[in-house]
């Protein structure tokens, strides 16, 4: 909801690569003292805060027992569940999108979970070509299968045929999110050696947090034991049972890694098993502001006792554009108040993003919004749904879409292709696009901002070389709505002249068949394969169908 710099990429890192990400602020929290004083009013939210309160309580004092015999006892049963994980993966080069990178070979680790499963990291396995296991004190290593990829949440389930290899494995069970200073054992195979590692440390924060591989906030434990690359999807054990999934941890910084707290696992795992697929983490579509300040308050007609953020933009495919305005001050989420810096109520004396209340609905589930417009009171029900983004920040398992016409190479904006330009991208990548892929917002389903991403040099086209990385706005007077619309523009022109409007007014004009004649040529000396991507190719001979029925 509320967006941190760009800047801050480079301090985090996935636990298997060295790619930069960003560092959400949070908040420090501490041990439970007092009610807050909103809550001590005889209201069903002071009863139940009061109440999950001495609950929380009750298990902090429970697991204050944890012994060394029971951590012992908890890594002697991670070690017949905790796999280490070979992936050799091939990335697509968005700069060529009709050919990949060259192969690489990364090693990760995992565990088992009840169904003959292996539970993992989306980076381990991420344009995956091949994926092997091999599990505690045997040499063997198996043949896995990915079964479902959550990239936004960094999770993956893998799933091995072989029985011999389930032979001996014991499954962990998922536990709670754990206290501060409690204390878990990361179980992975982490680099510097080919053996299982075992590491110990404390729970020192608890807070939405940037994942680097999905570039979502969700919740994330912060512990101070040493997450190295290779411990990725190793558990994080805690009485027996799992706190969490590694991650990543900040560079720069000593012993301070991340895991991905049950919850989130838990939202992962159920949305897979009910669908068959990864569904995703649902989002209201809105930017919040915070309404700290007292004058704003004032401005918007707050009470003194209310409290709540500044509604500042909100997605056009959101369910909440129906009923929401902007400048509406959103006072309450499912009966839960939100604070004036847009945090909630989560355990004990601890504060939390209200995000997270949002993204652990399931699709399509409703959530109550009390709002405040022009002073008055209004409660709406919203809708909530996973929401894309106009321009994608991830495109793993998946081939690059791309067209090209008389060597103009035409493919959608994505994150990645800036991300092409170096680790500073941000910087150097061109400025337009970046300021485009971070803020626009999409007006209708399907919409893409299509580039002239490169030209490949031919007499037919000498001359718009440098018109190259400029955004496609219209084919022949018609405004383009994705590449696949461009695509079919341009393959069904009946005119002589094919009139392409780029951004900045500029123009490409190409007489139609010596274009088709010249792609054909252009196609042959950069031994380019195909004219369009395979997206592109299936949708052109399902047109090609319809039109001959």
């Amino acid at each position: 909801m509320l967006s941190c710099s760009v800047r801050t990429l480079r301090r985090l890192r996935c636990c298997c690569n060295n790619s930069p990400f960003l560092l959400a602020k949070g908040y420090c929290f501490s041990r439970p003292k007092a009610v807050p004083s909103f809550c001590k009013t005889d209201s069903k939210f002071s009863r139940f805060y009061v109440g999950e309160r001495q609950s929380s309580l009750r298990q902090w004092r429970k697991r204050s027992l944890y012994t060394e015999a029971d951590a012992y006892s908890a890594i002697e049963l991670a070690l017949d569940s905790v796999v280490k994980i070979f992936t050799v993966s091939s990335s697509p080069n968005y700069l060529l999108p009709w050919q990949n990178k060259s192969q690489r070979e990364t090693m990760g680790s995992g565990f088992v979970i009840p169904g003959k499963r292996i539970l993992t990291n989306a980076h381990v396995v991420a344009d995956h070509t091949f994926v092997l296991v091999r599990k505690h004190g045997s040499p063997t290593k198996y043949r896995a299968q990915v079964q479902a990829v959550g990239h936004e949440c960094d999770l993956a389930i893998l799933v091995v045929e072989s029985s011999e290899f389930w032979e001996g494995m014991n499954f962990l069970e998922l536990g709670d999110i754990p206290f501060l200073q409690e204390a878990v054992a990361v179980v992975g195979y982490p680099q510097g050696g080919d053996n299982i590692s075992v590491t110990k440390g404390v729970v020192s924060r608890v807070e939405p947090t940037q994942y680097v591989h999905g570039a979502t906030q969700l919740m994330a434990i912060q512990i101070d034991a040493a997450i190295n690359p290779g411990n990725s999807g190793g558990p994080a054990i805690m009485e027996n049972k799992v706190a969490g999934v590694a991650f990543q941890n900040l560079s720069g910084a000593e012993n301070i890694g991340y895991i991905i707290p049950v919850p989130v696992i838990k939202h992962f795992i159920a949305g897979v098993e009910e669908s068959g697929k990864y569904v995703g983490f649902c989002s209201m579509g809105l930017s919040c502001q915070p309404t700290e300040n007292v004058q704003l308050r004032n401005h918007f007609k707050m009470q003194p006792h209310m409290t709540g953020v500044l509604v500042s933009k909100i997605n056009p495919l959101s369910d909440a554009r129906r009923v929401l305005k902007k400048d509406d001050i959103i006072l309450e989420f499912d009966g839960v108040p939100i604070a004036n810096d847009g945090t909630v109520p989560f355990r004990n004396r601890e504060r939390i993003t209200f995000d997270h209340l949002v993204s652990m609905k399931k699709p399509n589930e409703t959530a109550l919004v009390k709002v405040l417009r022009n002073g008055e009171e209004h409660a709406f029900t919203v809708t909530l749904r996973p929401l894309q983004p106009l321009v994608p920040v991830h495109q793993f398992d998946k081939l690059p879409s791309y067209y090209i016409f008389a060597g103009l190479v035409f493919v959608p904006l994505t994150q990645p292709y800036l991300h092409e330009y170096g680790e500073e991208w941000y910087n150097t990548s061109p400025r337009r696009l970046c300021e485009r892929a971070l803020r626009e917002l999409p007006k209708k389903a399907g919409e893409q901002l299509v580039i002239l991403s490169q030209v490949l040099m031919d007499d037919i086209n000498a001359g718009y070389e440098r018109l190259a990385e400029l955004q496609v706005k219209k084919v022949n007077g018609i405004e383009i709505e994705n590449l696949k619309h461009l695509c079919q523009l341009v393959e069904n022109c009946s005119t002589e002249s094919l009139r392409i409007d780029l951004d900045d007014d500029r123009v490409v004009a190409l007489n139609y068949e010596s274009a088709r004649i010249a792609t054909s040529r252009i196609l042959e000396r950069h031994r380019i394969p195909s004219q369009m991507s395979v997206d592109l190719v299936s949708e052109e001979n399902n047109s090609s169908i319809e039109s001959a029925c």
